[in-house]
């Protein structure tokens, strides 16, 4: 497959299981305006991992398609997205929300569509700042359910990845008292137009 010429170059790059990881850095230098909209945000406990820990909701906000695809970070989501795409295949958003997670929270491991969708989940850690010491990794398990990959939190990192790798965000450690916001943005793949 020849690279799109206008997609964003990964900073890093996995495979599980024959689907895809990639991570960028760098793209996106306003991260702290993000971070101070989300302190203001109403997040409700609403979202569920999986069917059977239903009754373990954890916080999100949802963000409107059309907000959504007026805001830089998208365009920025959309550059990154360019380097999945085929000549038979392309993604469009379907959904858009920000997680947060404290000390305590019980978060579990799922996976966003099955193996047949190929969707893709890119998710952006929002934070002004982010210590090694304070957890909050998001874990992906290949098909034994080990660890076969780890990308930690940074300041406006993003990460895409194929929707039926199994994956869990951590919460963060006890000496961490800064909230672990993670901006989801799901895609569907489409077939494209002839």
């Amino acid at each position: 497959m020849t690279p799109n010429p206008a997609a964003l170059a990964a900073s890093r790059e996995f495979e599980i299981d024959g689907r895809p990881l990639r991570v960028f850095d760098g793209h996106l230098p306003n991260v702290a305006d993000y971070v101070r909209g989300l302190a203001k945000a109403a997040f409700t406990r609403t979202e569920v991992a999986r069917p059977e820990t239903a009754e373990h909701k954890h916080w999100a906000t949802e963000i409107k398609l059309e907000a959504l695809v007026q805001q830089p970070i998208f365009d920025v989501t959309a550059r990154a997205v360019l380097g999945f795409t085929t000549r038979e295949y392309g993604y469009r958003p379907y959904r858009a929300y920000t997680n947060v997670a404290t000390f305590g929270d019980m978060l579990f491991s799922h996976t966003d569509c099955l193996p047949d969708q190929h969707d893709l989940t890119a998710l952006w850690y929002l934070c002004e700042h982010w210590d090694l010491e304070w957890g909050g990794e998001t874990m992906f398990f290949d098909a034994n359910n080990e660890v076969a990959a780890a990308v930690q939190p940074r300041p406006g990192r993003l990460v895409i990845f194929d929707g039926a790798i199994k994956h869990v965000g951590r919460p963060p450690n006890r000496i961490c008292y800064a909230p672990r916001y993670t901006f989801a943005i799901k895609f569907e793949r489409q077939r494209a137009p002839a």
